[in-house]
């Protein structure tokens, strides 16, 4: 259905598309249509071929059978270029940049405006990209490298590259995985504005609260079909969405369970980092999961490194039952028994080159070695231990762990440090990128750590799932710590208000 005011011919259109990778059949005769004006969901689990239709549309894949459309009329992009040439913009769920190259550079990749002599003209295009920062309503200096930048601010370039392109129609993949409801919220003036002015969005994102905030319609593929093929949001309540995406019922996003909370495990006093935060005083019991919230760039997930001494602090100490862990000294945290799962599982969790066996077994290679020498039986079965408790969806564990989807190397990173049997677990926006059912059995997992008696520190930028999860939230903003909330005390509103610096 074409938005009102709008011409019927949808502006993409796919029909009966099929692509298979060998023996897999990664999408079986998907239809899909785009139409001015209008934000479109594509749902679907890890797996699912969302990603594969999204290759199609950007051009990095061509169709095995089937037709593309663009205003009616078919096309075979040979590549992304030329699909970006007919105002098509996929913006990828992992940002994929230049990091030595400045933000605007960036930006402006491929098209840079141009003085006399065929001059790349620095001035203009420093001007247009701090343009378009000012319209996303970001601060984002055009001048700085990009490397370094948060995953927030990566997705931010990538979103201003899209816009200085024109596109008329634009993907989003997980655009939002890694922002807070404020940036999501700002994102989401910022994708209607464009489809407004005539633009088609394609939207995927497993925070189904997201779709049914900005999507009109929805389509959903299940094991590389269409189960739902541009059905009104309106039309289909959450429960028949998750049932579309999974094939069967799922069970409660967030598991209930009693808190019975021990003595203090972790204990955080008076810790510094000069310039990133200031005096953060916390601690953590046994059997207890502890939210932290905040918008990005509050510090939440430097806090976190420091705890676990990747970076260093100034002043302030940390406990780990009653022993003084050294500043700067990840092996220590390690050996005193606390493990942290990070932000960015591909970047910092997993070595994506190196077999699944190899990554699981990364954090305790000592127990699987013999004088120096990794013994490969011990590495499997540490492997295979892990991967049958976690529910580990792969083929052989000597497959390369990019392989996987996201879901499964999120249960990597966590077997990984499961492995060392951690008394404090910290889990930095553990469900990042992944399905509604793998986010169950993360949840699920994470409530039976606890209810066994682990201290956990959650990090996460989905305020549903601090405020589902946590027994208590600490709220951060601009470096400080600026709420401690009981359960029955954080609410959306409470959390916001604390975390935007009315409650510092």
């Amino acid at each position: 259905m074409a938005a009102p005011g709008h011409s019927p011919i949808p502006l993409l259109e796919l029909r009966t598309v099929s692509k298979a990778f060998e023996a897999v059949q990664a999408l079986r005769e998907v239809s899909l249509t785009l139409h001015a004006g209008e934000v479109h969901a594509l749902a679907g689990e890890n797996g699912a071929g969302k990603s594969t239709l999204v290759r199609i549309i950007g051009g990095e894949h061509r169709p095995d059978a089937g037709q593309v459309l663009l205003g009616g009329e078919p096309v075979d992009f040979s590549s992304p270029r030329e699909a970006q040439q007919r105002g098509v913009a996929v913006i990828h769920q992992e940002p994929t940049q230049f990091p030595d190259l400045s933000v605007a550079e960036n930006v402006f990749m491929g098209r840079q405006p141009l003085r006399s002599g065929r001059r790349v003209d620095r001035r203009e295009m420093n001007k247009r990209a701090a343009e378009l920062f000012e319209q996303l309503g970001v601060p984002i200096d055009p001048l700085r490298p990009t490397r370094g930048l948060s995953i927030a601010d990566q997705q931010i370039i990538e979103i201003a590259k899209a816009l200085s392109a024109d596109a008329r129609i634009i993907v989003m993949d997980e655009p939002t995985a890694a922002l807070s409801s404020l940036e999501a919220d700002r994102l989401f003036r910022v994708a209607r504005t464009l489809a407004e002015g005539g633009a088609a969005l394609l939207f995927i994102s497993h925070r189904l609260d997201e779709m049914y905030t900005l999507c009109d319609r929805v389509t959903v593929l299940r094991d590389g079909a269409v189960v739902a093929a541009g059905e009104p949001m309106s039309e289909m309540d959450q429960d028949a969405l998750v049932r579309r995406m999974v094939g069967r019922p799922v069970d409660q996003l967030f598991p209930q369970r009693e808190a019975s909370t021990g003595d203090e495990i972790l204990v955080v006093d008076g810790l510094t980092r000069t310039g990133v935060f200031n005096d953060i005083s916390f601690s953590v019991r046994r059997g207890e999961i502890v939210g932290l919230a905040g918008l990005v760039g509050s510090g939440r997930s430097e806090v976190a490194r420091a705890v676990f001494g990747i970076d260093p602090h100034d002043a302030g100490t940390v406990h780990v039952q009653g022993v003084e862990l050294p500043a700067g000294n990840p092996r220590a945290a390690i050996d005193s028994g606390v493990a942290l799962v990070p932000e960015d599982r591909r970047e910092q969790g997993l070595i994506l080159e190196l077999s699944i066996e190899r990554n699981a077994s990364l954090a305790r290679l000592k127990a699987v070695s013999d004088k120096g020498i990794v013994r490969r039986s011990a590495e499997r079965a540490l492997a295979r231990e892990w991967a049958d408790r976690l529910g580990l969806k792969s083929g052989e564990l000597s497959d390369p762990v990019a392989t996987l989807s996201g879901g499964n190397q999120q249960k990597v990173v966590l077997g990984k440090w499961l492995a060392t049997k951690p008394s404090v677990l910290i889990v930095d926006e553990p469900t990042r990128g992944i399905d509604i059912g793998a986010k169950v059995e993360v949840h699920t997992l994470l409530s039976d750590l606890a209810a066994q008696g682990m201290a956990i520190l959650l990090i996460s930028s989905e305020l549903p799932e601090v405020l589902g999860m946590a027994d208590r939230v600490l709220v951060m903003h601009e470096g400080r710590l600026t709420a401690n909330l009981t359960k029955a005390e954080a609410t959306e509103e409470s959390v916001m208000y604390a975390a935007t610096g009315s409650a510092a």
